[in-house]
């Protein structure tokens, strides 16, 4: 099989990261990667753009999910004769099942409490559902990890990439080094790292801005020719961007470095600073990002936290430099 079986289809999506991508693999099973928004404009352009390559929505046999993000899902429910393939870590915000969304509002709850987050936002965390509606509700039926052949697409691989979300995987196919890369390796944009509760079983909360950075080392071990990805442009060199995007992490880490030698600061201190108005109308978002820069810093040994009147608050390590 060749690069030439590989069809992108794109649709727009009410967020703003603006359109996103699809592809059909024409493998030993005619393959959909990811499945866009749940909107009618999106599924009425993805029928139009599969039959300009002589396809109908009925000959997709399985569907293939880089992570559960809702433009990543929003038309599974279109496809119930169609398997889906994914991540074990995306099949609970699939499915969001009433005790998993309790135990994800609580989790949220309890941590924003101790990064000083004004309660008043705490109103968002039920709300965050609202980009849900762009989603559909349909658990997985084969799940893939890291390694594992992906069925139905000979030659093909699963690389586990957490960082942007846990479930997030990208699909290579060594033969001409193709990548299937989801909102891995975003040419034009940074992916936000984004929070998330502790998996079933496991007891310390996810760190994603590192495992980001750690997924993006792994790339390098990988003859990776072309990126072909969820949002934006192609990647082609692999290595450039990758060091692009870990010394711009740097950049932005120093700047909070820069708060917190001032004097200790809060997670939702630093957040208010980094994101004075976008904070009231993206509160899961911007703490995302505030908790990584400050894991990053922490990870690194430039500042380190203690536990005050019930809050965490941060502080320079003493290290001058950072990088």
């Amino acid at each position: 099989m060749n690069e030439e079986r590989v069809y992108r289809i794109t649709v727009p999506t009410p967020f703003p990261v603006g359109d996103v991508h699809m592809y059909v693999i024409a493998g030993d099973r005619l393959t959909l990667v990811d499945a866009g928004v749940k909107t009618e404009e999106a599924w009425q352009l993805f029928v139009k753009q599969l039959g300009e390559v002589g396809y109908a929505p009925e000959d997709i046999e399985q569907i293939v999910i880089t992570h559960h993000h809702p433009d990543h899902v929003g038309l599974l429910d279109y496809f119930p004769h169609a398997p889906i393939i994914g991540h074990p870590k995306a099949d609970p915000f699939l499915r969001r099942e009433r005790s998993f969304m309790e135990r994800y509002v609580q989790f949220f709850q309890e941590f924003f409490t101790e990064c000083g987050v004004d309660r008043r936002l705490f109103s968002q965390l039920s709300k965050e559902g609202g980009s849900l509606r762009y989603a559909s509700r349909r658990g997985l039926d084969i799940m893939v990890t890291e390694g594992d052949a992906v069925p139905g697409m000979p030659g093909w691989q699963v690389i586990e990439t957490p960082g942007h979300a846990q479930s997030h995987i990208a699909l290579y196919r060594e033969a001409d080094g193709l990548l299937i890369g989801g909102d891995h390796l975003l040419v034009h944009i940074s992916p936000n790292p984004m929070m998330e509760p502790p998996a079933e079983g496991e007891t310390g909360r996810p760190k994603p801005l590192l495992q980001y950075n750690e997924s993006l080392e792994k790339m390098l071990q990988y003859d990776i020719v072309r990126s072909l990805n969820g949002h934006g442009d192609d990647a082609t060199d692999i290595p450039a961007l990758v060091r692009e995007r870990l010394d711009k992490q740097r950049q932005r880490a120093e700047r909070v470095l820069e708060m917190v030698k001032e004097r200790p600061h809060t997670v939702f201190d630093v957040c208010q600073k980094l994101f004075p108005t976008a904070y009231e109308r993206q509160l899961m978002l911007t703490m995302s990002e505030t908790i990584g820069q400050l894991d990053y810093l922490e990870e690194n040994g430039y500042v380190q936290k203690r536990h005050e009147d019930g809050h965490y608050v941060y502080e320079a390590a003493g290290v001058s430099v950072c990088g």
